[in-house]
């Protein structure tokens, strides 16, 4: 199992091309404009990248609502905005399996690519049978194992802008903080539940992470399909 083979992809595609700076993250004077451009794959990531990077960047989510993240293809105007980023996060460990083409390319024009679930300990992560000897990708569902991303993308986005990398970081400590207040209305909610009643029915198996929790059974009528 390695669950950074397409992080390898990218550092390797980084290494052909060099340590440029992206087209597009500096003014005229060198001197970079903002806001910057971010563009996360999906709703979640971007819920992240918006309250860590503030004021100074433009954050734009790939994937609406309502998109199976697992069965998405990029458009052609999807690349564009791909390719008109500074700096792209998707959530990785192959949720969104058919942007991988799409985010090598990015990676390859020179773009910083940061999957954030990079950012998770491997203890916290779930490798059930079902899923064929990867790992389960619908980390969010686990808000302390989610908050982890947080501090990931505040550490990549003081590196790409080591001038705000302080602003960065403290705003990820704010937000780590509502996560853990989040985190614990969760448990204490759910814990309200009498245990021979708490059970979730759902369709698409992707409350791995919440059955454990948030001590809750989770049946999936059409197992890992979507």
């Amino acid at each position: 199992m390695s669950r950074n083979f397409f992080s390898l992809c990218i550092l390797l595609s980084h290494s052909l091309i060099g340590c440029q700076p992206p087209e597009g993250t500096s003014g005229p004077d060198g001197v970079r404009t903002y806001p910057y451009k971010i563009v996360a794959s999906c709703g979640m990531v971007a819920d992240i990248v918006r309250q860590v990077a503030g004021d100074h960047a433009e954050v734009i989510s790939l994937m609406k609502e309502g998109v199976d993240p697992h069965l998405y293809k990029p458009t052609r105007d999807d690349t564009n905005t791909l390719m008109d980023a500074q700096i792209v996060f998707p959530v990785g460990l192959m949720l969104e399996g058919r942007m991988s083409d799409a985010f090598l390319k990015v990676a390859n024009a020179g773009i910083p690519v940061h999957p954030v679930a990079e950012g998770i300990e491997e203890s916290f992560l779930r490798e059930p049978e079902e899923f064929e000897g990867h790992y389960d990708p619908h980390v969010w569902m686990d808000v302390s194992a989610w908050s982890q991303c947080v501090e990931f993308v505040a550490e990549k986005l003081a590196e790409f802008d080591p001038a705000h990398a302080e602003d960065y970081r403290a705003n990820a400590k704010a937000y780590r903080t509502e996560l853990e207040k989040l985190d614990a209305y969760a448990k204490e909610a759910i814990a309200t539940i009498p245990e021979e009643q708490r059970v979730l029915i759902t369709a698409h198996d992707a409350f791995g992470y919440y059955a454990r929790a948030y001590n809750i059974p989770v049946n999936a009528l059409q197992g890992i399909s979507t």
